[in-house]
C-alpha cells in the first residue's frame, strides 16, 4: 500500500451559494480593520502569489491552549488581511481550476470566509449546473468531532424538511440502533420512519414561532433530557404523544444488515451513511464480515444517504465488494490536480508525485489496526440504492468498480455529480474545503459531474448506468423487502428489468442534495438552529434551510 493510499482523502457533499457555521454570509468589501502593532500586512500584486507557508497561521484572532485532540495551537499573530493572503496563495496553489478564479485584492474583506466565497469557477456543467457546488468551510472544531464522531447529545434520528417554513413538513428518515428514538414501547417504535413531527413539548413545529422551544426539544443540550413530541406516522390520520430522553450518541457509519433469503440464493443488504469519521472503517469492515459469513451471493447497497468520506475507506468498499482476483493491480482511483501541478500533489508538503490508489485490501490505522486483512464478497455486480444525496466517495465507488467491468445496477435516483474531491485544510480556526482534484479509473474515466444516471430516467446529461428510477419510499422502514427502492432492487436481479411501476416516478431532472435538507437530532450547534435557518448533515456541510 502506498503512502497516498493512507492520506486522509475527505470527500463531502455541499451546496451552492453555501456559508459555513459561524461565517459571514456578505462579501464583506468594506475597509478591513487596522493590523495588530508589529503586523505587517503583505502588498497585493495582480497575478503575483507568494507561496502560502508564507501567510500560513498568523490569525487577527490567536488562539491559545491546545484543541481537542490535545494538540497545540500552531497559531501566531497575524492580521485578517494574512489569513486572506493564505487564503489566495493556497487556492492558487491547490485549486483544481485555479487558472479559473479571478484574482481579487484580499486586502478589503473583513472576512476570510467571505474573500474564500470567490476563490472559485463560475464555469457550469453541460447541463448548466455549478462546475464548483462543493465550494465551504466550517469552525476547525466542528471538523474535529465530525471527523472522530464524538457522541453529542440527542435522540438518534434523522430528519428530512420537505418543507422548512411554515407550514413546515419535518419526517423521520431513520434512526439508530439502540437508540431512544427506534425503542418500541406499547409495541410501537418511538419514531418509525416517515413520521411527521407536529408538536414539540407542546409548541406547534408546522406553523409555531416559539423558535427557543423547538430548539431545546429538537436539539437538546445535555443526555438525560426528556422532551415530547407529537407524531403521526406515514399513512396515517391519527396522532401519538412520544416522550424521549436524551443520551450521548455516535451514529453508527453502517446503520443496518440483513440477508434476504431468494429462491436464486441468498442477497445482502446493507445501509452505509458515511465514509467520513474514523470509525466508518471498522463498521464497514465488520458489516462484510458477518455478511461474507452468511454467504450471500448478491450485495444491496443503500446509498441513498451517503454524502460521501473518506476515499481511503472507498478504496476498501471496492475491495470488499469486487475482491482480489478482479482488484489486484488494478487502480481504485488516480487523482488528477491542477495544469500548473505537472503530475505531482500540489497538497502534499514536498509536491510529491501522484501514484494512483489501490483497492485497499487491509487496514489503514483509521479505526483498525493497519495491516488487517479485508474480507471480501467476491461478487460481479453490485445493487447500488441511489438518490441526489449519493455523492462524493459513494460516487467513486461506482466509478471505481464500474473500470474493472464490475456490473453497477442504480436503483433509485441520479446521483448528486461529484467527481471531485479535497484535503481539508485548517487556518486560524477554520478548516477550508476547496476542489483540489478529480478521480478517475482503471479506464480513466471520471466525467460525471451530472451524475450517474439510472438507465430508465428521462435527464438527457450525466453518465447512464443500468437501473431503475424511483422515488425514495418513506412509508416503509429501510431494509424492508415491501421498501420501494429495495423491492425494486430484488425485482431487477430476478427479471433483468425495471418494474412497470417504475415509470410513475421517472424524473427530468436530477434530484440534488441541495434540495434535500437533512438534519440530524442533537448534531446542530445552537447559533446555527432554527433562528439561524441552519441544517446540517453530519460529516456534511451546512445547508441553507431558509427556516421561519
Amino acid at each position: 500500500m502506498t503512502s497516498n493510499t493512507a492520506r486522509f482523502l475527505l470527500l463531502t457533499v455541499a451546496t451552492a451559494g453555501l456559508t459555513a457555521c459561524g461565517g459571514s454570509s456578505s462579501n464583506g468589501r468594506t475597509t478591513s480593520p487596522p493590523p495588530q502593532v508589529g503586523v505587517v500586512n503583505p502588498t497585493y500584486t495582480q497575478g503575483s502569489f507568494a507561496p502560502s507557508s508564507t501567510f500560513i497561521n498568523r490569525c487577527e484572532v490567536v488562539r491559545t491552549g491546545t484543541d481537542s485532540e490535545g494538540n497545540a495551537f500552531p497559531d501566531r499573530q497575524g492580521s485578517t488581511v494574512i489569513e486572506n493572503f493564505w487564503l489566495r496563495s493556497w487556492s492558487n496553489e491547490t485549486y483544481l481550476w485555479n487558472r479559473e478564479i479571478e484574482d481579487q485584492n484580499p486586502t478589503p474583506f473583513t472576512s476570510p470566509v467571505a474573500y474564500f466565497a470567490t476563490l472559485r469557477t463560475t464555469a457550469t456543467t453541460p447541463s448548466g449546473e455549478d462546475k464548483d457546488d462543493f465550494h465551504f468551510s466550517q469552525p476547525t472544531a466542528d471538523f474535529l468531532e465530525s471527523r472522530n464522531n464524538t457522541a453529542t447529545s440527542g435522540y438518534g434520528a434523522r430528519l428530512r424538511a420537505f418543507s422548512s417554513s411554515p407550514p413546515r413538513d419535518f419526517r423521520i428518515l431513520y434512526t439508530e440502533a439502540n437508540s431512544p428514538a427506534s425503542e418500541t414501547v406499547n409495541g410501537q417504535v418511538q419514531l418509525p420512519r416517515g413520521a411527521k413531527i407536529l408538536e414539540v413539548d407542546g409548541v406547534d413545529l408546522v406553523n409555531g414561532n416559539d423558535i427557543a422551544a423547538l430548539n431545546a426539544g429538537l436539539f437538546p443540550e445535555n443526555a438525560g433530557e426528556t422532551h415530547t413530541f407529537l407524531i403521526q406516522e406515514a399513512g396515517s390520520n391519527t396522532t401519538r404523544t412520544v416522550t424521549l430522553v436524551s443520551e450521548d450518541i455516535a451514529p453508527e457509519p453502517v446503520n443496518r444488515t440483513s440477508v434476504i433469503d431468494t429462491p436464486s440464493g441468498k442477497v445482502g443488504y446493507m445501509l452505509f451513511n458515511t465514509f467520513s469519521p474514523f470509525d466508518s472503517e471498522k463498521s464497514l469492515a465488520d458489516a462484510f464480515t458477518d455478511l461474507s459469513n452468511e454467504g450471500v451471493n448478491d450485495l444491496v447497497l443503500d446509498l441513498r444517504y451517503n454524502g460521501g468520506g473518506l476515499l481511503a475507506v472507498a478504496a476498501q468498499l471496492g475491495y470488499m465488494v469486487a475482491g482480489d482476483a478482479r482488484t489486484s493491480g488494478k487502480t481504485f482511483s488516480l487523482l488528477q490536480y491542477n495544469e500548473d501541478a505537472n503530475g505531482t500533489d500540489p497538497t502534499s508538503s514536498n509536491n510529491d508525485p501522484v501514484q494512483p490508489i489501490p483497492f485497499i485490501d487491509e487496514g489503514v490505522g483509521f479505526s483498525l489496526p493497519q495491516g488487517q486483512a479485508l474480507n471480501s464478497l467476491n461478487l460481479p455486480r453490485l445493487f447500488i440504492l441511489s438518490t441526489g444525496g449519493t455523492c462524493s466517495a459513494s460516487e467513486a465507488v461506482i466509478n471505481s468498480l464500474r473500470g474493472i467491468d464490475v456490473e453497477i445496477i442504480l436503483i433509485g435516483d441520479i446521483t448528486c455529480g461529484k467527481p471531485y474531491g479535497f484535503l481539508p485544510t485548517s487556518n486560524c480556526g477554520e478548516t477550508y474545503y476547496t476542489i483540489q482534484f478529480r478521480g478517475v479509473n482503471e479506464k480513466n474515466f471520471g466525467d460525471y459531474s451530472d451524475g450517474f444516471v439510472p438507465e430508465d430516467n428521462a435527464f438527457t446529461f450525466g453518465e447512464r448506468v443500468a437501473g431503475c428510477t424511483i422515488a425514495d419510499d418513506f412509508e416503509n422502514e429501510l431494509g424492508s423487502e415491501s421498501e420501494a427502492l429495495l423491492s425494486t432492487a430484488l425485482y431487477y436481479r430476478e427479471n433483468n428489468s425495471c418494474p412497470v411501476v417504475t415509470a410513475k416516478s421517472k424524473t427530468s431532472v436530477p434530484l440534488t442534495a441541495s434540495l434535500d435538507y437533512i438534519t440530524e437530532f442533537s448534531i446542530i450547534p445552537p447559533e446555527d438552529r432554527i433562528e439561524n435557518s441552519i441544517l446540517s448533515n453530519n460529516m456534511d456541510a451546512t445547508m441553507p434551510s431558509d427556516l421561519k
